[in-house]
């Protein structure tokens, strides 16, 4: 079994989670921009999603010998630890839970905003779980502060978001279209006043309209499969916080599956290792993924399309880049637990720093705050001046685990 022995290697592995989890929300993004259903891609990103642990539990989880106390996958699985299990199972179905629920609020609140927000309310409160769970070993004079980074920029997410909303109300109402927001509500699923439907570029899609126009959030409308105009942004907040509790909890309980601070296993039972415990923990996001998104063909939510098994059978456009998504969230959180477990839990939330990563696909793939205002502008650089602090200090703090 593979065992991260230095801090050197838990902070690389830290890195390239960030890089994974920053990404595959980008990803998710535009699939629904373009008109995907978002049941229909969460059930193909859940596939991949799980393949990517079974392939980290076949891999590192088996290389070499067992060693005292830690067992390899194979042989864990076998043993009396069912309460560690548990832990970890219940930390898979609050993170796939999560998940599930940003998929819809980037529709509404835009993917910077909604990672920015469900991030920071992860790491000041799943942190500081993760501080005491971990017997302290991070250095508290350096975390707290990164924690209280994390706290601000969550604040200055909301006011980014109120004040590129103004932005956008804007540019509609002075649209050559005389576009009117209440539309949407009036005409249900679809945008269809006469106005949008014979005004300059109806007929174009998304990519052909100058990105922060007005014509472009219209024709964006016309095209996504979450319709947004004319909805109340406060549900987006409410799902996002939300998603931001369930991330809260999710490495806290992966913590306890790998620890055993509680003292839930027999004397002589080896804690569950990094890798089987995330083999577990994939297992349950899985069920309820996918358990979840079939209801949701049958009776989906916020007025999307009502669809169908055999319908989500044959929809082979942009299934590849769910499954992509799927693999890179899935390594993403394999890496940021098995640099956890070296450098302490605390310390590897500094991956929730992932909306640094995901402000930059928003900005260059979806046009997101382009022709914003000054004070848009100036909000977004001083919120992403925190994220680059936080992530900082935060990777500052990481101690080492005590064998």
């Amino acid at each position: 079994m593979y065992l991260v022995e230095d801090k050197g290697g838990a902070i690389a592995l830290m890195l390239a989670s960030l890089f994974f989890l920053g990404t595959w929300p980008a990803v998710l993004t535009m699939l629904e921009r373009r008109g995907r259903l978002p049941q229909h891609t969460y059930l193909d990103y859940s596939i991949t999603n799980l393949l990517a642990a079974v392939l980290i539990a076949l891999t590192f989880g088996q290389l070499g010998d067992s060693k005292p106390g830690k067992p390899n996958f194979f042989t864990q699985l076998t043993q009396d630890n069912l309460p560690s299990v548990l832990f970890a199972m219940a930390g898979g179905i609050v993170l796939s839970l999560g998940n599930l629920a940003t998929q819809y609020a980037w529709a509404y609140v835009g993917l910077s905003v909604t990672e920015i927000i469900s991030s920071s309310m992860c790491v000041v409160i799943g942190t500081t779980m993760n501080y005491f769970l971990d017997d302290k070993i991070n250095r508290a004079e350096i975390l707290f502060p990164g924690v209280g980074c994390f706290l601000v920029a969550a604040c200055l997410g909301s006011v980014v978001h109120s004040s590129n909303a103004a932005d956008n109300k804007k540019k509609l109402a002075a649209s050559t279209t005389n576009y009117k927001i209440n539309s949407y509500e009036e005409n249900g699923s679809n945008v269809a006043n006469e106005d949008l439907e014979n005004g300059p570029g109806s007929s174009q899609k998304v990519g052909k309209a100058k990105a922060g126009t007005a014509e472009y959030l219209i024709q964006l409308e016309k095209q996504r499969s979450i319709k947004v105009f004319g909805k109340n942004m406060f549900l987006g907040l409410v799902i996002v916080f939300f998603a931001g509790v369930c991330f809260s909890l999710f490495s806290p309980a992966f913590n306890l599956a790998t620890n055993d601070q509680w003292h839930t296993l027999k004397d002589g039972v080896p804690h569950l290792v990094v890798y089987t415990a995330f083999f577990y923990f994939s297992i349950s996001c899985f069920v309820i993924g996918i358990g979840l998104n079939l209801w949701f063909l049958y009776h989906p939510v916020l007025g999307l399309e009502k669809s169908s098994f055999g319908a989500y059978l044959n929809d082979w456009n942009g299934r590849q880049w769910a499954m992509l998504a799927g693999f890179l969230c899935g390594f993403g959180n394999g890496f940021q637990f098995m640099g956890g477990q070296a450098a302490g839990y605390a310390a590897a939330d500094a991956v929730q720093a992932l909306p640094l990563v995901s402000t930059f696909w928003g900005v260059v793939l979806f046009g997101e705050y382009r022709k914003s205002s000054k004070r848009t502008y100036i909000l977004l650089f001083s919120m992403l001046s925190m994220f680059v602090v936080a992530v900082a200090v935060l990777m500052a703090s990481a101690g080492h685990r005590k064998s």
